[in-house]
Parts: C-alpha cells; sequence; structure tokens
C-alpha cells in the first residue's frame, strides 16, 4: 500500500466519522439537502431513461423532496430513488482518488444542478443547486489554477456524505419502519412479493456495497500499478489487458479524447 492509498484510507474514515458524529446537526444540513437533491435527480433520470417526462424536480426545506412525472417505466422510477443516491455515492468516491476524474464528476454534478433548474423547482432547490455549483465551480478553478489536490477532498467528502446519508434515510425510511407512501411501499404494491422492509433492507445492502466498491475501484486507481494507465484501462475495461477488447479499446479512445479537452479548455 503507497502512502497515496493511506491517505486516502485516512481521510474517508476521518470524513466518516465527522459525518457520523454531526449527523443530525445544523453543520450538515446542506450536504442532507444535496443528498435529498440526487435522490430526486434519480428519478428523473429513470424516468428520462424509460422515456416518461419530468414536470417538475423540487426540494423542500424540511429535507423531502418530490419528482412530479408522467409515462416512463414505473418500476425502474420508483426504486431509483434510494438507488440512485447509492450510486452517486459510490461514483463520486471512486472518482476522487484522480484529477482527472474528479473534475470529471465534479463537472456532471455541476451538469445536474443546473439541468435540473430547467424542471419548476422551488426557492429551496434554487438555492441549493446554484451554491453548489458555484462552490463546485470554485473548487475546480482552484484545482487546475491555485493548488493541487483540493478537488480530490470535496470529491471525496460529498461522495462519503452521499453514501452515508442515504443509507441513514434507507434504514429509518424504509427498514426501521413502514411508511406507506415511501418508495419501498410503493415497490411493495406494484410486486406483493416482496414486502416494504424487504425491499428497503435490499437497498440498504445495496448502498454499503456500492459504497465498499467505490472504495476499491479508487484504492486502484491509487496504485503504482495503475501510475501510468488510463481510467478504464487500470479497473480492467479493455478485457484480458491486452487491448483485444474493441468496447474496452473505444472507452479508452473516448477518455483520452475528453481528457485532452478538459485540459485544453482548463488550460
Amino acid at each position: 500500500m503507497n502512502d497515496a492509498q493511506i491517505a486516502f484510507l485516512v481521510l474517508y474514515l476521518i470524513y466518516a466519522i465527522l459525518i457520523l458524529l454531526f449527523h443530525h446537526t445544523f453543520i450538515l444540513y446542506p450536504f442532507r439537502l444535496l443528498t435529498t437533491f440526487l435522490h430526486e435527480l434519480s428519478h428523473a433520470l429513470a424516468c428520462w431513461i424509460s422515456c416518461g417526462r419530468v414536470h417538475a424536480i423540487n426540494v423542500y426545506n424540511n429535507e423531502g423532496g418530490v419528482t412530479s412525472y408522467v409515462g416512463g417505466c414505473r418500476s425502474l422510477i420508483v426504486p431509483a430513488g434510494y438507488v440512485g443516491a447509492s450510486l452517486w455515492g459510490m461514483a463520486l468516491v471512486m472518482t476522487s482518488g484522480g484529477q482527472k476524474t474528479a473534475t470529471g464528476a465534479a463537472g456532471l454534478l455541476i451538469g445536474m444542478l443546473l439541468l435540473s433548474l430547467c424542471y419548476a423547482p422551488n426557492r429551496t432547490m434554487i438555492l441549493l443547486n446554484l451554491t453548489y455549483a458555484i462552490i463546485t465551480s470554485v473548487f475546480i478553478y482552484l484545482e487546475w489554477k491555485v493548488y493541487s489536490p483540493i478537488l480530490h477532498y470535496i470529491v471525496l467528502f460529498y461522495g462519503t456524505f452521499v453514501g452515508i446519508h442515504a443509507l441513514f434515510d434507507t434504514y429509518h425510511d424504509t427498514v426501521r419502519r413502514t411508511v406507506l407512501r415511501s418508495d419501498a411501499y410503493a415497490c411493495y404494491e406494484m410486486y406483493p412479493c416482496c414486502l416494504p422492509k424487504f425491499v428497503g433492507l435490499q437497498w440498504a445492502i445495496l448502498n454499503i456495497i456500492s459504497q465498499l466498491l467505490g472504495i476499491w475501484i479508487a484504492m486502484m486507481q491509487l496504485s503504482d500499478a495503475c501510475a501510468n494507465l488510463g481510467w478504464w484501462e487500470c479497473i480492467g475495461f479493455d478485457g484480458d489487458g491486452d487491448g483485444s477488447w474493441e468496447f474496452g479499446d473505444k472507452l479508452w479512445e473516448w477518455e483520452e479524447r475528453t481528457v485532452g479537452d478538459i485540459e485544453g479548455y482548463v488550460h
């Protein structure tokens, strides 16, 4: 284990401890709202993927939210909130280890924050999204123009908090109790074979697995063996490593072009 991997694990543990200690305090209130936003955004993304139409995406100051839509595949849209939040947490953690990947994740988050403002947001969500978009953009600038690493720490904190808070939400709202209007109960109504608490338990397990997978991939990226390899190449996306998998080669070429475009734009 090299110094970068040790630093990553230590920082992740520090973040996790701080989040657990101050989770319900006002200090982390904005981050709880961010997780709520990603939950609702995941519903919207599932709706768009299944050819539905989103009317509104809203986040409320009581940490609740709602996504209004028509059409789409309900079996995909309903569980997408809790599942999507856990996947967002995983994605942010696993991309936090590198400058380019952290920049890509932060850029994607900014894009989603701004895109969601086109769907009838309420005042809380407008303030939330613009604040996070501006702050994250500032950290991208600082990363590339002033000091590195700094964006890594921010993206890792985002991912750690989203993952842990999504797990808290899943447990309290779907496993510990049964709420008639919850996503888990809606899944139960569609598929009566799975009780709401069992549905919630599956989501909680998926959340834990997602966080562990995010940590594992980030550790791989920080390993000495991946020092001179691209992101997809490092995690073995090109098959057996000899470039024989065409899909992996295309992903690797796409990554190279995208990173080149980002570097050209920043510099």
